[in-house]
């Protein structure tokens, strides 16, 4: 009995220190049992045994034009201009605020292309050529249209290297396009982009509406206003305003197309201002705010907050708090509607304006003159 004690205590001390574990054999499954098996299932049907990827090598298609190649052609024709603007501070009184905009050479006799805005106000205008040649201008050589953001400046120069005018009524959504310009007051810099959209319309101001205008993927920043916007011929099809870009979109640029610039371009050469009908007042658009506000006897229309004195509309008999309804016939619900009625009526043209004045609804007729020089 002692001598089988004392087996067991040694056996259980040879498995504790071994770590011994003893392993059940299993039985094989048998196939028959297994819930995987494949072998009655039909291999796949292909769709079809032939097909094959349709790669084509077109030798005919090319590479983009080198941007290099167009920047280097198109930089001599773009200029930095800066400027200079008297503003009167409350405390401190007059300031000089310094402003920086781009433009390019529209004709080899020192004609200059610019936005409006980057002229707009200036006592000191300089341009920088690419060359490194500076020309100060008065302010009586600098041409302005307000309403277009278009502006021309003369500088006392000859055989400039001017840019070449594109159509922009060819141009296509994905169309290559750069921007070239002065952004930020750094210098000349070029930006590549594509073509998003066209014939875009934008509010850029309280009452201003651009059209027509190129929208590009093309960065435009502060300083590259006015600057030339360019297909990859190197021809100014549009003109960049940062104004625009700023409106509110992120990844967008706006320029104004060469189609809708030229003919004002070429007004502000020719006449040193754009004609158009002229009316003479301010005026903003009825909503139930400004009919509760001012106890506007209707809540839709225009109403005339501003008369000139001595303006057509001053001879004709409007006044302060009259709600324009119609013009020449035509219902006018906004200030815009009533922008474009004027501009597409003719100078010298008499025009029947509707207006409602307390209780009374009455008609005027209104002798158009020409519209004055900006100030």
């Amino acid at each position: 009995m002692r001598n089988i004690l004392t087996i067991l205590i040694l056996l259980s001390l040879i498995f504790s220190i071994g770590g011994c574990v003893i392993t059940i054999p299993q039985a094989p499954i048998s196939p028959s049992t297994s819930s995987t098996s494949t072998t009655d299932q039909s291999p796949p049907v292909p769709i079809d045994p032939n097909w094959a990827p349709n790669i084509q090598q077109d030798k005919s298609v090319q590479l983009l034009p080198s941007i290099a190649d167009v920047v280097e052609k198109v930089f001599p024709s773009v200029v930095a201009i800066n400027t200079e603007t008297v503003a009167l501070d409350l405390f401190s009184g007059p300031q000089t605020q310094k402003g920086a905009g781009s433009g390019w050479i529209i004709d080899k006799d020192g004609i200059v292309v610019t936005n409006n805005h980057v002229v707009q106000g200036a006592e000191k205008v300089v341009i920088e050529m690419f060359d490194g040649r500076t020309f100060q201008v008065g302010t009586e050589r600098v041409y302005r249209d307000p309403l277009t953001d278009l502006a021309v400046i003369k500088i006392d120069a000859t055989n400039l290297p001017a840019a070449t005018i594109g159509d922009s009524t060819r141009l296509r959504v994905g169309d290559w396009v750069i921007a070239l310009g002065n952004p930020l007051g750094k210098g000349l810099r070029a930006k590549e982009g594509t073509i998003s959209g066209l014939n875009v319309a934008l509010l850029v101001d309280e009452g201003q509406t651009l059209d027509d205008l190129i929208e590009t993927s093309a960065a435009i920043n502060p300083g590259n206003s006015g600057g030339p916007l360019v297909n990859l011929a190197g021809q100014v099809i549009g003109i960049t305003s940062a104004k625009m870009a700023a409106v509110g979109v992120e990844g967008l640029g706006y320029a104004i197309s060469i189609k809708t610039a030229i003919p004002i371009i070429e007004q502000l050469i020719k006449s040193g201002q754009v004609i158009r009908p002229y009316l003479g007042i301010a005026s903003e658009t009825v909503d139930q705010y400004l009919a509760a506000t001012y106890r506007l006897p209707v809540n839709t229309g225009v109403v005339v907050y501003y008369v000139g004195p001595g303006s057509p509309a001053d001879k004709a008999g409007l006044r302060e708090y009259d709600v324009i309804t119609h013009f020449n016939g035509k219902e006018i619900t906004t200030k815009e509607d009533l922008l474009e009625a004027i501009h597409s009526s003719n100078i010298g043209e008499d025009v029947a304006i509707t207006f409602v004045r307390g209780n009374s609804t009455k008609t005027t007729s209104v002798h158009l003159t020409k519209s004055p020089a900006p100030k």
